[in-house]
């Protein structure tokens, strides 16, 4: 197992591909590409609750921890179709009294340990080469907008760091940033 701190497009890819196959498929399905597409803190996607969605105006807002810039981030299709699918599923069971959005089985939040749990599973059953586990997803946002071309102050608003030395890493490695120097 590499050491490596990120996931990369094709490894998110098989994690989202095997989470349809679990107990929860469509609430993991939903958890795993919105904590990267978001680029979440553990901390931060179970603190979600049901009002920070707007699905009317195809937002989130984006509780950012450790200081973090909180903003508020746009619905793209993909997770809204799987926004929309875990929402109908959580909506037949006897606990959607409960305002977090992320549910275990017996209607309480999602803990952390879980949602590691999950990844970690995920990411075996996928046959990935690292351990899984949530903040590779976050890492792994950063990368993609970086690779992207997105600029680096957008980057680090996206991400919510208040300091630009946490997010440089992210551009300081991608070789697409040099493609037009000549």
């Amino acid at each position: 197992m590499t050491n490596r701190k990120y996931l990369t497009a094709s490894e998110i890819e098989r994690l989202l591909d095997v989470s349809r196959q679990g107990s929860n498929p469509e609430r993991d399905y939903c958890l795993i590409r919105m904590c990267f597409i978001h680029g979440c803190r553990v901390s931060e996607i179970n603190s979600w609750l049901l009002s920070d969605i707007d699905l009317t105006h195809n937002r989130i807002f984006i509780r950012r921890l450790k200081n973090g810039l909180s903003t508020i981030h746009p619905l793209y299709e993909l997770e809204r179709d799987a926004l929309t699918a875990w929402l109908n599923v959580r909506a037949r069971h006897r606990h959607t009294a409960k305002e977090w959005l992320f549910l275990s089985q017996k209607g309480n939040r999602l803990s952390r340990q879980r949602i590691y749990d999950i990844l970690r599973d995920c990411g075996r059953r996928a046959g990935l080469d690292v351990n899984a586990h949530p903040h590779m997803l976050r890492h792994a946002c950063g990368y993609a907008l970086a690779d992207k071309g997105m600029d680096t102050r957008l980057i680090q608003d996206y991400l919510g760091h208040r300091n630009i030395q946490h997010t440089v890493l992210y551009t300081a490695t991608n070789a697409q940033r040099f493609l037009r120097a000549w």
